[in-house]
């Protein structure tokens, strides 16, 4: 069985496993109209940037998948995914690699 090793992020949350954190981008405060909108009328958007991995999803065989993302990517996932963190007056979601819906690209 190999043994993965810890390496320190910089936001303080190790995720585990095939978890991973996101932090969310800022979103809209303007519509493409110009109308200021007020905070409980915006949109939490599902696009944010992958800041820290696990090891990778435990296989039946004992072995790890190696994470199909890796940190720096940027990625759109499910509206209702993932748990809501805070630390370092920093908010970041905690999600599972499957909530993941795809990669942007440039």
């Amino acid at each position: 069985m190999a043994v993965a090793t810890k390496s320190k992020t910089k936001i303080g949350l190790q995720p585990l496993g095939d978890r991973l954190v996101v932090q969310r981008e800022v979103s809209e405060e303007t519509t493409a109209g110009g109308i200021v909108l007020p905070g409980s009328a915006q949109e939490k958007p599902a696009r944010g940037t992958v800041v820290a991995l696990g090891d990778g999803k435990l296989l039946d065989d004992g072995t790890r998948s190696a994470p199909q993302v890796a940190v720096g990517d940027r990625v759109i996932f499910s509206s209702y995914a993932g748990e809501t963190v805070e630390t370092q007056d920093q908010e970041y979601l905690l999600m599972r690699e499957d909530d993941i819906l795809a990669v942007i690209e440039g």
